[in-house]
């Protein structure tokens, strides 16, 4: 059982104390002059309150963590979970409530500003959760006199929806890791990367080894410790990637199962922010950190000091005469 103490790598995530990028809010805190502060804040039962904790900033990461708008398989088996198992529901496409939601959704992340602070997209390679990336995160509608790839061509995956073009947008990678819970229910199954990449141009499947998916199995269900430990991975994966604000589109149930071994050091309230189930196209923005060295990056705005070196008066010198002091 994972917990944030004994994680794999020992990498731990927290929810911002108060988030910038709530969507829908999920908390009556908001605002306020630490809304800037990277720094993460675990709130510690103490005998008389709460404390909070101090974190190297160059040790951390930001996440907008984003499930996918409503699939056609969610319609049914919202109300029926034997309907996931229909095999109509291969790689569930978005609904046209779906769209809606991505609308809302894209147009939250470009009046809070957060579109412009994104380094990297990293999104599931199903079709659903590729079309909600694209859609929040991607360009404009795109022209055949653009000179760029489309993230997305016209009515990828039966959407009826406009291509969408690269232009002006953070990089969108497709990761394997975050895909939802594997097996059994044909929704979760995706396609072949080549039918993906004529869909999606714009999208880089670089990080994808297989062609076929030769991770979905017909009769075997992933465990939910499995997806839970595949979530770690995937954490300390982020810590590889050199960019600082990481957007990821993915599924209710990795987020679910991943997010439940994080908060148990934190106020209830904090660990129900962290860990309670994600509604279709719900944003949440975290802090991970990397508590075991997982990364490598320096710090970019640290400063070491004493540039030029030499002795500061008097405190510097009173030291450097004790030490020839104890020499003799």
């Amino acid at each position: 059982m994972f917990t944030t103490t004994t994680l794999i790598n020992s990498t731990s995530l927290t929810s911002s104390l108060i988030s910038r990028f709530p969507f829908p809010p999920s908390s009556p805190i908001q605002g306020g002059a630490s809304q800037h502060l990277r720094c993460s804040f675990s709130l510690l039962h103490m005998d008389n309150g709460v404390c909070p904790s101090l974190f190297p900033l160059h040790r951390s990461k930001t996440i907008h963590l984003v499930r996918h708008a409503q699939g056609i398989h969610n319609v049914d088996g919202d109300k029926n979970y034997k309907a996931f198992m229909s095999p109509e529901y291969f790689d569930a496409h978005l609904t046209q409530l779906g769209w809606q939601q991505v609308d809302n959704l894209r147009k939250h992340v470009h009046s809070s500003g957060l579109i412009k602070s994104i380094d990297l997209v990293v999104t599931s390679p199903l079709l659903r959760t590729m079309q909600t990336a694209v859609g929040v995160f991607g360009g404009e509608a795109y022209s055949d006199k653009m000179d760029i790839l489309p993230l997305m061509v016209e009515n990828a995956g039966n959407s009826d929806h406009p291509a969408i073009s690269s232009l002006d947008c953070p990089p969108i990678v497709a990761v394997e890791l975050c895909r939802e819970h594997l097996g059994v229910h044909p929704c979760d199954k995706r396609r072949s990367i080549s039918e993906y990449r004529s869909l999606f141009p714009g999208v880089d499947f670089s990080l994808i080894e297989s062609d076929d998916d030769v991770l979905w199995k017909a009769d075997v269900r992933e465990t939910k410790d499995e997806v839970a430990a595949r979530g770690m991975n995937f954490m300390n994966w982020l810590f590889t990637r050199k960019e600082k604000e990481i957007a990821i589109v993915t599924h209710s149930g990795f987020l679910f199962h991943t997010l439940a071994a994080f908060g148990n050091d934190c106020h209830p309230l904090v660990k129900n922010e962290i860990s309670s189930h994600f509604a279709n196209c719900e944003l949440r923005s975290m802090v991970i950190l990397d508590r075991g060295m997982v990364g490598s990056d320096c710090s970019s705005t640290n400063f070491p000091g004493k540039i030029p070196s030499g002795l500061d008066s008097p405190s510097d010198a009173a030291a450097a005469d004790g030490k020839k002091e104890g020499k003799e």
